[in-house]
């Protein structure tokens, strides 16, 4: 007797078409003067990184922010800021 007994592997989801695909950044507006991250992780604790201008971003997220866009990122947990509208730009090339 032939004994045929195939099995397949469960259905899991491939972690390499996961890491394909990463998830949006999350992009929030500085508020006035603000130059820590405030940000908080499911436990509920402050991030308080330095945000920090971002100058040569990636290409998606340009295409999220805008071509030439001052944009500046938290050195710990990555979220973006854009900045505070009612502020004047931080650099004098930017204001020109």
């Amino acid at each position: 007797m032939a004994d045929q007994t195939t099995t397949t592997p469960p259905a899991v989801p491939d972690a390499a078409a996961a890491e394909g695909k990463p998830a949006a950044p999350k992009v929030k507006t500085r508020k006035p003067k603000q130059r820590a991250c405030d940000e908080k992780d499911p436990k509920g604790k402050l991030c308080a990184g330095h945000l920090k201008r971002w100058y040569d971003y990636p290409r998606e997220i340009e295409q999220l922010v805008g071509k030439g866009a001052e944009i500046y990122r938290c050195e710990f947990c990555k979220v973006l800021y854009r900045p505070d509208p009612q502020q004047q730009p931080n650099s004098l090339t930017i204001r020109y």
